[in-house]
């Protein structure tokens, strides 16, 4: 199998940019929306759904390397680093911890240079806690760096990085190229799109770090979409990712076999273009609990508040299964009688709508 860093044109991919214009059309009057939807959010309203963007990121692209994260440890971490907690919380588990301080950086040093100082830093913050990885550091050894699926016996090679000693000098390439690329497209978004794609594939197939390469080649493709557009982006590429790692892993196998891309870069323009319209869903949705609060806060107990804040975590996507009687006595330590009384409240009231009957009833949050 050859790969594309086996090439002799590595690394000079090509592409045809009239097959992803149309993408290109749909994600401006995307961030169009979006940005006007922001505009007109007060500070604390821009500041929450900025929160849950960082969150929904650092979760999904932890996820999508099989780490599971706690959300709350998590958002705990972000809002120690932004200062947003009078005082800090702890946070035991280190990797989120440093999957959070990765995410604030990104979005903080979005207008600078990359840098290969950077790029180990960023590696340092990953790997926070780590036991097994030296943090900071380009991978050594003579064993390849191959990307393997199945049993073991019945090992499939999907892809083998360049050796670990050409390293060092393809990630200064790759350094140089990214802070001084020229793309063929000059409006904001349509280079925003090609550097990004192309970024986040370049990365990954150079493969620079024992363990991490993902995550950090997802932050570049953010920052990416960041400097040219000149302005942090408001979406979370790693949640729409995540939504379908097949058709990830499947477009990177086949980019990382040739240097003619076009399929790459439309599948990724793909990726951003719903991960937009996933942010203008939040953003629709932090609008709907602003109004809700505005609405009802006063209207509520204690424990209604509770229950509702909990279904509300999870935002546009719905509350699993609804609220029941039994996660209600759950959440809130209550009795039977007055999880009952309680939910019937909310379902006259409007603001639950019930769904079955008798043992199987549940209720879904009804927000308009």
């Amino acid at each position: 199998m050859v790969y594309s860093w086996q090439l002799p044109n590595w690394p000079e991919f090509t592409y045809e940019i009239q097959k992803i214009q149309p993408l290109i059309l749909a994600l401006a009057e995307e961030i169009g929306e979006v940005n006007g939807m922001i505009m007109g959010l007060s500070d604390e309203l821009k500041q929450e759904t900025l929160l849950q963007l960082m969150l929904s990121e650092a979760v999904k692209t932890s996820e999508i390397e099989g780490e599971i994260l706690s959300r709350e440890d998590v958002m705990s971490s972000i809002r120690n680093n932004l200062g947003l907690n009078l005082s800090p919380i702890y946070v035991k588990d280190q990797r989120a911890g440093g999957v959070a301080q990765l995410m604030i950086e990104v979005r903080k040093s979005f207008d600078q240079p990359l840098r290969l100082d950077t790029l180990l830093e960023w590696h340092v913050m990953l790997m926070a806690g780590s036991k097994h990885i030296k943090p900071g550091q380009w991978r050594i050894g003579v064993e390849p760096m191959q990307v393997v699926s199945g049993a073991y016996g019945r090992e499939v090679v999907h892809y083998e990085a360049p050796p670990s000693s050409e390293v060092p000098r393809e990630m200064k390439r790759f350094v140089q190229w990214y802070n001084k690329a020229i793309f063929p497209l000059k409006v904001g978004i349509a280079e925003a799109v090609l550097k990004s794609a192309i970024a986040h594939l370049y990365f990954e197939s150079i493969h620079p770090f024992e363990d991490g390469n993902g995550r950090i080649g997802r932050a570049i493709a953010e920052k990416a979409l960041s400097q040219s557009l000149g302005r942090p982006v408001m979406l979370s590429l790693s949640k729409t990712i995540e939504g379908n790692k097949a058709a990830y892993y499947a477009a990177l196998k086949e980019a990382q076999r040739s240097l003619e891309i076009t399929h790459w870069i439309n599948y990724f323009a793909s990726v951003i273009l719903e991960a937009q319209r996933d942010a203008k869903k939040m953003v629709q949705f932090t609008l709907k609990k602003a109004h809700f609060f505005d609405r009802y806060k006063y209207q509520l107990n204690d424990r209604q508040l509770k229950a509702i804040n909990k279904m509300m975590e999870k935002g546009d996507q719905g509350f699993e299964g609804g609220m029941t009687a039994r996660k209600y006595i759950s959440i809130n330590k209550t009795s039977k009688a007055t999880a009952t009384r309680d939910l019937q409240q909310l379902n006259e009231m409007g603001i639950l709508t019930q769904v079955g009957a008798g043992r199987s009833v549940s209720y879904q949050l009804n927000l308009v």
